[in-house]
């Protein structure tokens, strides 16, 4: 079974429509655009429907699209649903709105350049200011054309003029005192924990209540993870689950941090923009008094 499938928003601009479970479309009463309004009015109504009837989903229903239109523009999607149980030739298919936590990452510039000598960012992960509050997406052309594009040039130009420090030595990697973990229940639980305590304290619709409960929940959940990573021989599960945490208290420090709504940032205690917040949120590690005996990574 899937954890996800991600159905472009590309078949709302071909004329989906978004519906009740029991029938009824609903766009037009949220934004006189409907469907092809801003994404985060989308997400934000869908995610009120859902909260008013209790349904866990609603219906995307592709059929004013054209059933030729339908396998002509989308095939890997009706091949996707298909196997997992559902024909879009048929029927509308359930969807649930997918929570854009941030806009941005690592600050980087034009040519994906960062803070760090040698390092580069492009796509979802680089915070460039070319998107807005409001865009994210990484396969858009822009990030996936340009920007690499930029970068590998830059990249180019600096090897053939001998720029940059040399590489640091680093050293070796070291597990002495790291052990198998007997079971695996409490990796998947912790991955489990923070999924569902991001969609239900930090989703679409935020306030400052939930964001402050996120960030005690995750500081404990955190703190787990951490021993595990000192206790155990690493593998993909533990440093993915590392990774999920770590990311998702940036995020939650980062809308703490921001008392008003803009873009797919909306809080219910804070739900006008304000001026002064017209710059981006940056977190920086603060400086470590001491070291792990062993170089466990960052």
């Amino acid at each position: 079974r899937a954890k996800s499938f991600l159905i472009t928003e590309a078949v709302r601009g071909e004329g989906a429509q978004l519906k009740t479970l029991a029938g009824d479309r609903f766009m037009p009463r949220y934004h006189r655009l409907a469907e092809l309004a801003p994404r985060d009015i989308v997400a934000r109504a869908i995610d009120a429907e859902m909260k008013r009837s209790g349904d866990k989903h609603v219906l995307l229903d592709l059929s004013p699209i054209g059933r030729r239109e339908i396998l002509r523009r989308f095939p890997t999607i009706v091949q996707r649903t298909r196997e997992l149980g559902h024909d879009p030739l048929r029927e509308p298919l359930p969807v649930v709105p997918a929570a854009h936590y941030q806009c941005g990452g690592v600050v980087a510039d034009l040519s994906g350049r960062t803070g760090l000598d040698r390092l580069f960012a492009v796509g979802e992960v680089a915070c460039t200011g070319l998107h807005g509050a409001n865009r994210l997406a990484s396969n858009s052309l822009l990030e996936a054309v340009v920007m690499s594009h930029q970068a590998a040039d830059a990249c180019v130009t600096r090897i053939r003029r001998g720029e940059g420090r040399p590489v640091p030595a680093f050293p070796a990697w070291d597990a002495r005192g790291t052990r198998k973990p007997r079971e695996a229940v409490g990796r998947s639980h912790n991955w489990d924990a923070v999924r569902r305590l991001m969609w239900d304290y930090v989703g679409i619709v935020r306030n400052d209540d939930r964001l402050d409960k996120a960030a005690r929940r995750l500081a404990l959940i955190r703190e787990e993870i951490e021993a595990d990573y000192e206790r155990y021989v690493l593998d993909a599960d533990l440093i993915e689950v590392r990774n999920l945490a770590q990311v998702a208290e940036l995020i939650v420090a980062c809308a703490r941090k921001r008392p008003e709504s803009r873009g797919l940032h909306y809080n219910l205690d804070h739900l006008r923009r304000r001026a002064a917040l017209r710059h981006d949120t940056r977190l920086r590690r603060p400086r470590r008094t001491g070291g792990r005996k062993r170089p466990r990574g960052l």
